[in-house]
Formats: C-alpha cells, structure tokens, sequence
C-alpha cells in the first residue's frame, strides 16, 4: 500500500510474510538534495507516530529517493527568508515551528522502541544527520559524505549534535564541530555514527530481503532480525576508505587539548601539517562565524551533563536564538544567496565575543518550553 501525504516524502507499507508490514519513508526532494521542509518533518513524524502503534509494523526504513544524498540539512534559505520578514520578533514563529518539530522528531527517532533503518548514503549533512544518529540501525556506504558545517552560516551543530558530538572518540567532537570537517563511512563508524558499512549497489536488494524476512510481533526479535539481515549485507572490511579522524587522532587531540577556545582556535589556525583534510579544517574554521565558534564550545560545556531530553530543550533555546541574531541571515545570504563566500560576521573576531553577548543565546523567549513535555 502506497499512502502520499506529500510530494518531497512517500510514505510506504510493503506486506511481509506472517502479516508483518516493513514502513518505508522516501525523501523525495532531490533538487534540494532533500533538504528537510517543516512540511516533510510533519509527514516524516506523523508516520512514525502511526507506526509506533500499528503491530503489525515490524520495521522502519528512512531513505530517500537518490544516491546522490540522503539529506543535505533544513531548508535555511526559507529560514532566513521567514527571519527577515519579522525583524526583531523573538521567537520567530517559523523558526520556533521548524526547529521544535524537528527536535521532537529526533528525539523520537532515539527513542523508537521498533528497529529504523536510515540508509545514509551520499550527502548528510545538518538536519539530514539528526535523522540517521538516534537510528537504531545506520548504514553508510562508499558514497556517504557527512558533516555538521553550521559554523559557516552562524548556527551551531544542533539536531542532537550536543549529544553525539560529546560522545566521539577523544575531543574529535568538539575538532568536528568547530570546522565542520566532513566524515566518511570509516569516519562515522570510528565516530559512532554508523553501524553497518554496505555498497551502495545493495540498497534495492537489502529492502527486498527485509520484505522477505521472518519478521515476528516483538520489537526485541525484530531488532535481532535486522541485524542478522545487515551483518550479511556487509561490504569487506577492505573496501572501506581510510579514515581521516581515526588517522589524525592523535593531531586532533593535541590541537584540542588547551583548556580555553581562543587557545584552541589558534593551534588549529596554526597547523602546518602534510594532512589536507587537517588544513581544510583549519581553513573552514578559520572562515566560520566567531560566535558559531563560542556556541560550539559553550554547548559542549552546558550539555555535558543533560540528558537527550535536556540537550534537545537547550538546542531549541540557542536555535531560535541564532535566527534573533545577525550571524545566521547572513551566513546564508553569504552562502546560499548571494553565493560570494564573504560573509560579515558581527563579531568579526572570538575576541569580540563577549560572556554577554553569548548568554543572550541562552535566554528562553518563553514561559513554557515548547518541548517541556520530552522525557528521556
């Protein structure tokens, strides 16, 4: 049965053996390299919730239509643009609306009781990656490409990026937060990021299989099942790339070891080392937003000790936060507007980055907290 509740996603139950069901969604937006919509969130959501009580759904699988990338981020040209319109309101209607059912759909999918298989091939990137990091099972590819590059448009890694940022390897976190350096399949394996590394070839014969497969009226089990299901996918070892946090670990962690931002800032602005994704890091953040910076930092401080529930109602703060302050309309505009890569950061500098001016991002501009109602 094919239910379309909107044109960019495709909402799918394909019939198994014993009367299970596998739920299939499909980003269907590839000119935006299926850039999440506030409307696409809504869909996405709504099947979950719907699923969570259908028995006779088995299994989850989130993909999208292309091999070119399974989400490239939200839709911050409609961000801005909703932003400009209302100079000055705090919060933003829109961007309140975005981000906190964007936030509750993440923490949905961490918490999702039933397996959900993201299929992360190709570009992830922002808001595609707080899809596939709470999946119970993440499969990456030869093609995948993922990064959290807010820094260059004056946000912060959100959609959980708190969360899992603060759970890598060593401080590589905190390194991929403040460059925005991309990862690939060996990357978010090392990281934590993904589970299981597949050619990208295999994904119609692996949802062929999970149509196929014994599925039984226990999450547990199923959980079980799928795993057995993507173990005998798996591509060898061998044919994974070299990865390049797990290779400059010991580089990351030395340029990350001072105990305050400016010092950190300066030793990786100071790297004059062989390794080129080392040096494109440095330069990216060398580019980005200084207070996209501090907010990296002073998140990593903040949340250190929140539960997902906690991380995901501080996000929501400093998000709508972002979209009050100067750096995020025009970090897009520099980016994805105007396209002139110059972008006029106020403040120019860390340095100008006063203690003040950062707890503003941390005000609530509400009473009651949009996602008061999160639990775990």
């Amino acid at each position: 049965m094919l239910e379309t509740t909107l044109e960019t996603v495709k909402i799918e139950e394909r019939g198994c053996p014993g009367g299970m069901k596998l739920g299939v969604i499909t980003l269907d937006a590839p000119k935006s390299l299926h850039a999440l919509t506030l409307d696409m969130i809504r869909a996405i959501d709504g099947a979950l919730v719907r699923w969570a009580g259908d028995d006779a759904i088995a299994c989850v699988v989130l993909q999208s239509s292309t091999d070119k990338a399974f989400c490239a981020g939200g839709d911050v040209r409609s961000l801005r643009a909703a932003v400009t319109e209302q100079p000055g309101v705090v919060p933003n209607p829109q961007a309140l609306a975005f981000f906190a059912e964007e936030y509750r759909l993440d923490h949905r999918i961490h918490t999702y009781v039933k397996p959900l298989l993201v299929w992360g091939g190709g570009i992830v990137m922002g808001g595609g990656l707080g899809l596939m990091a709470g999946a119970s099972h993440r499969v990456v590819t030869e093609s995948t490409r993922i990064a959290m590059p807010e820094i260059s448009i004056g946000l912060f890694p959100d959609v959980g990026g708190s969360w899992f940022l603060g759970r890598m390897p060593g401080r590589s976190g905190l390194f991929l937060g403040l460059t925005g350096a991309p990862m690939n399949a060996a990357d978010a394996l090392f990281a934590g990021l993904g589970d299981y590394f597949l050619r990208q070839e295999e994904r119609a014969m692996l949802l062929d299989a999970l149509t196929l497969a014994p599925w039984q009226a226990s999450a547990p089990a199923n959980h079980q099942q799928l795993n057995r299901l993507l173990r005998g996918f798996s591509a060898p070892v061998s044919m994974l790339p070299v990865s390049e946090v797990r290779a400059n670990f010991d580089a990351i962690a030395a340029l990350t070891q001072a105990p305050t931002l400016p010092e950190v800032v300066a030793a990786i602005a100071a790297y004059d080392g062989d390794s080129a994704w080392l040096q494109k890091a440095a330069h990216s953040l060398a580019k980005g937003a200084p207070s996209s910076a501090a907010l990296v930092w002073e998140m990593r401080v903040r949340t250190r000790h929140l539960s997902l529930a906690q991380v995901f109602q501080q996000e929501l703060i400093v998000a709508v936060q972002c979209c009050a302050h100067a750096d995020f309309s025009e970090g897009v505009r520099a980016l994805l507007i105007d396209k002139d890569n110059a972008p006029q950061w106020q403040p120019a500098s860390l340095a100008e980055v006063s203690e003040t001016y950062l707890n503003e991002y941390f005000a609530a501009p509400w009473r009651q907290h949009p996602l008061a109602d999160l639990s775990i």
